[in-house]
């Protein structure tokens, strides 16, 4: 019997499929649509629809209208999840199936509101309150997810090329006036980057201890749930101390103690259950950065509010201008007539009204943050004293004044101002917890 040969699609499929249960030879590099998948064998893109067994096994139940396995969607997305991967120079990258939502959900639900007015706000009011729902999910149970950071960094892009495509175009919008929006973007996403690099980590320096100890139960002022029941370590500081003085600074340094880091914190600093790390003078954990905001970025993370919301606001200005030429740009937004004659016109003010939202939103956190700043507070600290109702709430909580750290409005922004950054603390060791 003579045997065809196969096409050569199939035997690359077959080569692919035989080669991912290859284990990785560490001097032969991956090429770009290579990877190492999660049972450490290698694998090609191309082959990314090959041995499904996980789907295959629940198709096949759900075919024969058996139970399913209690882990088997488990395993179908996980097999998914490290597949879903682009091309890359050393080798394909695994992408978070988080940022690619927005990517797709965004425009859809822009291009559906601009279809007609009951539907915009239909679609302007769900989608506020679907994002809000995803995160007290996602806060609730202290996960990471890079949805908000793709969500706000698409949403500055996707407004911008509509800006570029729909609106520069009629006419109305002259050389500078794009130039000034450009280098608003720009701006937001330079200070965005830079807020990024880091809030200020407190780490532990090897110089500052001299032994560990090991313990199989967690201290009595350790939640044992945080911990897993795990053991944990303390490391005891290589220094000595009077007995009166160093009763009184243990007990201080035991409260601000961090099982997890196994670091003393400083005054100010707090531990980040989302990022698992301590933080020094830490405010909060934006979802929208995907970061914490603390002492080595909160300038910046200011920065990059105001910079997107100039820009923001002063494009929908120039948006207004141009599809409701003949209302005041303060009633256009209530008042456009005929903007949903033709399709381009009612996306641009969709679009006007979406940001609007956002900029809303937004607009309330850095009011938020400058009364902080102004009482010398941090957003962590105002609402452990709500709390524990040791600081005085003003103006239906928009102003929490704990009094502890408050200097005045002067000094409290020039403290701000010259708040110096610091990678990790200078004279603040671990001292002996036993």
């Amino acid at each position: 019997m003579q045997y065809l040969p196969s096409p050569p699609f199939y035997r690359l499929i077959s080569i692919m499929t035989k080669r991912s249960h290859q284990t990785l030879d560490q001097d032969d590099p991956l090429c770009c649509c290579e990877y190492i998948d999660r049972h450490g064998g290698r694998s090609h893109l191309a082959a990314c629809c090959c041995d499904c067994e996980d789907l295959d096994e629940a198709c096949d139940r759900w075919m024969k209208k058996q139970p399913q396995n209690s882990d088997s969607l488990s395993r179908a997305m996980a097999t998914f999840n490290d597949r879903l991967r682009v091309p890359w120079i050393s080798g394909a990258r695994q992408v978070d199936k988080s940022v690619i939502s927005p990517l797709i959900l965004l425009p859809v639900f822009l291009h559906i509101a601009a279809l007609h007015y009951l539907l915009g706000i239909l679609v302007l009011t769900a989608v506020p309150v679907l994002v809000l729902w995803y995160y007290y999910f996602t806060h609730r149970k202290k996960g990471r997810t890079l949805f908000f950071l793709s969500l706000a960094l698409f949403s500055l892009f996707y407004m911008f090329y509509l800006f570029i495509t729909e609106v520069v175009p009629r006419g109305d919008v002259n050389h500078l006036q794009l130039a000034a929006v450009t280098v608003g973007v720009a701006l937001t996403v330079i200070f965005l980057i830079i807020t990024k690099r880091g809030p200020g980590y407190i780490r532990l320096r090897p110089t500052d201890t001299h032994s560990t100890v090991t313990y199989h139960k967690p201290l009595s002022d350790v939640d044992a749930t945080y911990l897993n029941g795990a053991q944990h370590q303390v490391v005891t500081a290589n220094h000595e101390q009077t007995c009166e003085s160093g009763t009184a600074q243990q007990s201080v340094q035991r409260r601000n103690w961090c099982a997890v880091c196994k670091v003393v914190r400083p005054p100010r600093a707090g531990h980040c259950r989302i990022c698992g790390v301590c933080i020094l003078r830490l405010d909060h954990h934006c979802v929208w950065i995907n970061s914490c905001v603390g002492q080595d970025n909160h300038r910046n993370f200011l920065l990059t509010l105001v910079f997107f919301l100039l820009t923001s606001l002063y494009g929908i200005s120039l948006v207004l201008r141009s599809v409701c030429s003949d209302q005041n740009v303060m009633t256009a937004l209530f008042y456009c007539p005929d903007v949903y004659n033709q399709f381009s016109s009612a996306l641009c003010f969709t679009c006007a009204w979406y940001s609007c939202v956002v900029s809303g939103g937004l607009l309330h956190l850095l009011l938020l943050q400058l009364i902080n700043v102004s009482f010398n507070v941090t957003e962590r600290e105002a609402r452990l004293a709500l709390r524990e109702k040791t600081g005085r709430s003003l103006l239906w909580g928009l102003i929490i004044d704990t009094g502890v750290y408050s200097r005045g409005f002067r000094s409290n922004w020039i403290g701000f101002l010259t708040m110096s950054k610091a990678s990790e603390p200078s004279n603040h060791k671990p001292s002996d917890l036993v």
